[in-house]
């Protein structure tokens, strides 16, 4: 401990001389760590903390699909029968998260996330309440449903966080319900429903009496000892039972059992173990470039080494010495870089929580401080080693008889050099993941969308179900409301919609056009389904083909067989082989006229046009007016489309003052949030490799400085013997070029190797990104360069009779 409190002392003073070489590598290190540390609070976060939920490792997720291979929810008439019929679960629920509700709060209505469960929900979950209880068996029943259990985020911000709810009556929706229970901290289901509260699942008899109407989905708690493979048995022994005993519903439906853990992640496993990677890589540079910097400082120090050896000091002694001063400034490191961890977390906050499921629970806590604490110990002590026994290894006798030529032995200049490579290499693969990021996002952001995104506000509208039990909603809130937009100042266009394009999709139905041969066996000819007024399609930009639009003068309600518009999409499926759709007709399900053709709106941004046909609003019987309680209203503006917002607002609280207003968003933002999650990969990916960069090119100049430095006698008698400045920077670029050129086709090596590991993120093709791969590849070499032009200048400036005399 004396040894260690001189060798801190002594660094301390160190540190003190040097302070631009502190801040050099403590820079680095917070670089570095702060990366890591942030990127391992997401990993801890979404992979490996626990599941808020008890016997975590026997609740699944039953991935359903329909005979034709896609995804398909259950019917409430199969989840019935299913449930009747599993052997290998201890609970099997089902529940709906789509739904919103209105609360009446003090302060005016409230918009909240409905969850709908069937009884058994909280049971397969195992979770105690804080306060009050969950569903008892049959309260989804008829009559037994008016409770609900409240988050604890509602809990909190809505009721203030007071016991005394319990039992109390509050209204949601305008009904009356009895609040049961309030959650933990922490529970939610599904993991990105926030701020929800939990109702019973009572579904109304259309949906309940429906086999074939798929809209509700379930979670189960497989039994003690039960494996995945016993469970996808059963099931599949299941499912098969309903396929014959129901064949028009229920035939060739499959399913896969997936962990709840693993659905959870989803797709965004891969990415984030790709992250892992990508930051290991940026820990790295930051690693060999403070070990080159240490490096280049030991040589300085050769010797005051040799001396220290000279008069009795043990080559461990030594090596504790350089190794504290890694230590010390790893500590300092550490701290800024759990700063910048606590900044990047703060700022990539709202990605986060748009794009993961568990991105709310993302934070800096003990177990990521601790990790963090053991890479700048790590990253010390292995950028300390090659130094330190570097200097230990000293020969005395020599380091004391080789006056300025320290430094410059082919060993170190080696070492050197390979940290140079390292930095190059790694710096590479960073940036061709982030120019392929870069160009898929912009390639999404630029797919034809079938409408112009930036003149169009949206905003979501829920009413409540029974303000309306006995009024027409289209009569006395959607009507009113467009006929009061349409005329503000700068409104083109307006008109609702149930499903807004690129924000939602995946409505569908089976269709068959009247006259042709029956559809193929056991595959499904589906249509996406909307609804909307006729003002919505001059509000989206959506123009007619042939036909007419549909027009509440025309289309009026109570026809015996409704009009239907079909976009381009819809023909090229249905009418393959020919023919025209304008005057066909639908004819399983809900017949249908099609009376007009319009132009193809993307419904996904990730998925071309998919076959869509479109009802007036207008021709939706009275009786089931009411399924459309949830709508989105699209404004077409003149200008700027976020100046109509305070008009908006006031237009909606004067036609319906009990229904929330929603922020209001335009269409290029929906598009935005759709791709939150490959703008948090750019992000995040983009600031790695820029970071790397820019550590390459510390290193690169710390080489150079310290070569033209240690050179210097060299030079000065190469200019004294009739050398021109021109060819002694062209020298030392060369020895630059040729460490890049090294370092990059060591990149392109190690990118290459890695090509099916980062297929997870990107695709990369070297053929078709031919040019911007040359781009990327020229940029670095480049930049690399443009680093070393300075040091290089510096050399042939040098004074040739100073130089020689510096001996």
């Amino acid at each position: 401990m004396r040894h260690f409190a001189q060798d801190l002392r002594f660094t301390i003073r160190q540190q003190k001389r040097a302070p631009g070489f502190t801040l050099l590598v403590v820079l680095t290190l917070a670089l570095g760590i702060g990366f890591a540390t942030a990127v391992f609070s997401v990993i801890d976060a979404v992979l490996l903390l626990p599941l808020p939920f008890s016997n975590q490792e026997r609740l699944v997720f039953p991935d359903t699909h329909a005979r034709s291979g896609y995804t398909q929810p259950w019917s409430w008439l199969s989840y019935v029968d299913a449930r009747a019929q599993l052997r290998t679960f201890e609970a099997f629920a089902g529940y709906t998260d789509y739904l919103k509700m209105n609360l009446d709060s003090p302060s005016g209505p409230v918009s909240l996330t409905s969850v709908r469960g069937t009884d058994n929900f909280f049971t397969v979950f195992g979770i105690k309440p804080l306060y009050g209880r969950t569903f008892l068996a049959g309260e989804d029943q008829p009559g037994h449903d008016a409770i609900v259990v409240l988050s604890y985020e509602v809990w909190q911000s809505n009721f203030g966080g007071r016991p005394e709810i319990i039992g109390k009556t509050i209204r949601l929706d305008g009904v009356p319900s009895t609040v049961i229970g309030v959650m933990p901290a922490g529970f939610r289901f599904p993991l990105s429903a926030r701020n929800a509260i939990y109702k019973p699942l009572n579904p109304e008899p259309k949906l309940k009496s429906s086999r074939g109407a798929h809209w509700m989905r379930a979670v189960g708690l497989l039994k003690p000892g039960v494996t995945a493979q016993q469970a996808q048995a059963d099931f599949t022994y299941v499912l098969d039972n309903l396929g014959r005993a129901y064949p028009d519903t229920d035939t060739g439906r499959t399913v896969h059992i997936i962990p709840l853990q693993e659905s959870v992640t989803g797709e965004a496993s891969g990415p984030l173990k790709i992250l892992l990677l990508a930051v290991c890589a940026l820990l790295g540079i930051a690693c060999v470039n403070v070990a080159g910097l240490l490096l280049a400082r030991g040589i300085r120090r050769e010797r005051e080494m040799a001396l220290r050896a000279a008069i009795g000091a043990s080559r461990g002694r030594l090596l504790r010495q350089v190794v504290t001063e890694g230590l010390v400034l790893s500590a300092i490191g550490l701290v800024a870089g759990i700063a910048l961890s606590w900044l990047l977390l703060t700022t990539i906050r709202t990605f986060l929580v748009s794009a993961l499921a568990r991105g709310a629970d993302v934070h800096l806590n003990g177990r990521v401080v601790f990790f963090a604490a053991l890479i700048a110990a790590a990253t010390s002590v292995a950028a300390s080693l090659a130094p330190a026994l570097r200097l230990s290894k000293a020969d005395p006798n020599q380091a004391m008889r080789s006056g300025n030529s320290i430094g410059g032995s082919r060993e170190q200049n080696r070492l050197r050099s390979g940290f140079v490579i390292t930095q190059v290499a790694l710096s590479l693969v960073l940036l061709v993941i982030s120019g392929l990021l870069l160009r898929n996002l912009h390639s999404l952001l630029n797919t034809p969308l079938g409408f112009d995104p930036n003149r169009i506000l949206t905003t979501s509208i829920q009413l409540s179900p029974a303000e309306y039990e006995h009024r027409d909603p289209l009569a006395t809130f959607y009507s009113p409301l467009l006929e009061r937009v349409s005329h503000l100042p700068g409104v083109q266009a307006a008109g609702i919609i149930n499903i807004l394009p690129i924000k939602n999709w995946g409505s569908n139905s089976d269709i068959h056009i009247a006259g042709q041969p029956p559809n193929p066996a056991q595959q499904e000819m589906l249509a996406e389904v909307r609804v909307a007024s006729s003002g919505y399609f001059d509000a989206m930009g959506i123009q007619l083909v042939r036909g007419r639009m549909l027009s509440p003068a025309e289309d009026t309600p109570n026809l015996k067989v409704p009009n239907i518009v079909v976009n381009e999409a819809f023909q090229k499926k249905f009418f393959s082989s020919g023919g025209e759709p304008v005057g066909a007709r639908t004819d399983e399900g809900d017949k249908n006229n099609i009376v007009g053709l319009i132009t193809d709106v993307r419904q996904h941004l990730a998925e071309p046009p998919l076959a869509e046909l479109d009802w007036l609003i207008d021709e939706i019987p009275k009786d089931e007016v009411g399924e459309f309680f949830s709508m989105s209203l699209v404004i077409r503006s003149t200008g700027d489309p976020k100046a109509l917002i305070p008009a908006l607002r006031d237009a909606m609280h004067q036609v319906g003052p009990t229904v929330p207003f929603s922020a209001p968003e335009t269409m290029a933002d929906v598009v935005s949030e759709s791709l939150v999650f490959e703008r948090m990969e750019n992000w995040l990916f983009g600031l790695f490799a820029a970071s790397a960069l820019l550590l390459a090119a510390i290193g690169l100049y710390g080489l150079t400085s310290h070569e033209v430095e240690f050179r210097t006698r060299e030079i000065g008698v190469r200019m004294a013997l009739g050398s021109s400045r021109g060819r002694v920077v062209r020298q030392i670029l060369g020895r630059v070029s040729l460490l890049l050129s090294s370092g990059i086709i060591s990149g392109w090596i190690l990118t290459l190797a890695l090509r099916q590991i980062l297929g997870s993120v990107v695709q990369l093709h070297p053929g078709h990104d031919f040019v911007l791969l040359a781009l990327l590849t020229l940029s670095l070499l480049l930049f690399g360069l443009a680093a070393c032009f300075r040091p290089a200048s510096s050399a042939a400036a040098i004074d040739p009779i100073h130089a020689l005399r510096s001996e």
